[in-house]
């Protein structure tokens, strides 16, 4: 027997629909934002100290303070202040997962009182490989909290780094969608918690990554239903004009 006209249509509109889903399914997975950053150090704010040395101001590697190296009898003998961004490649093809977009190093050393900063702003640009043709910047300030290394244990002297929170958002369109970049903060854990400040011994380091993510703001493509749905309802169909064409003849 003969394939009816109505169940030889259900395949047909069966197949197309499968790969259609197939193709769009394909499609959402393949979506992946791709890009680099880096970052630079601006002109710190000196506040009242006297004698202001710090360098660095237009590079990734920020300084401040007079060190001496070779005077360990009045508590000195280490480098200088320093704040290092390292920017890195990076990639999410996860909409709203986190994803880092670089490193910030903090040293704090021991100088001499008036010759600290107590602020200093900082750029950060992402610049996509994919999407192309899209930089978005954000800016911060980082205030910076000196002590006179003059308490009665390493963690009264400790330095504090405080990050004035500028962490807002950028859109772009891509592929006729519009999506949103947004800063979520600094965090010493993989993005598990975020972190305001860091507070760190004299002559210790401590590293914290900044992370981002990036949603979509335009309603998502209407994903077609389930191959399997629409073929079980062209089925069903077939079934109906078969039991009316088969009443018909009785």
């Amino acid at each position: 027997m003969k394939l009816s006209s109505v169940f030889t249509t259900a395949l047909s509109t069966l197949a197309v629909t499968m790969v259609t889903a197939i193709g769009f399914s394909s499609q959402a997975q393949g979506l992946t934002f791709l890009g680099n950053s880096d970052g630079i150090w601006g002109q710190p704010n000196p506040g009242s100290n006297t004698n202001p040395i710090f360098s660095g101001v237009g590079t990734n590697t920020f300084t401040w303070g007079r060190s001496r190296p070779d005077d360990r009898e009045n508590n000195y003998g280490t480098p200088a202040n320093q704040l290092t961004f390292t920017g890195n490649s990076f990639s999410t093809k996860d909409i709203g997962s986190l994803f880092k977009v670089g490193d910030l190093e903090y040293y704090n050393g021991m100088v001499e009182e008036s010759t600290n900063v107590v602020s200093v702003p900082f750029t950060l640009s992402l610049s996509f490989t994919n999407p192309s043709n899209v930089n978005e910047v954000f800016n911060f300030d980082f205030q910076l909290d000196n002590t006179t290394n003059s308490g009665d244990s390493p963690q009264q002297d400790a330095d504090t780094v405080y990050i004035k929170e500028n962490f807002d958002s950028r859109s772009f369109t891509f592929d006729g969608n519009e999506y949103l970049l947004k800063l979520i903060g600094f965090s010493q854990d993989d993005g598990e918690t975020s972190v305001s400040n860091f507070r760190v011994l004299e002559d210790h380091t401590t590293t914290a990554g900044i992370y981002a993510t990036v949603t979509q703001v335009t309603p998502a493509e209407k994903i077609p239903e389930p191959a399997s749905t629409v073929g079980l309802s062209l089925l069903g169909i077939y079934l109906i004009t078969r039991k009316k064409s088969g009443s018909a003849k009785n």
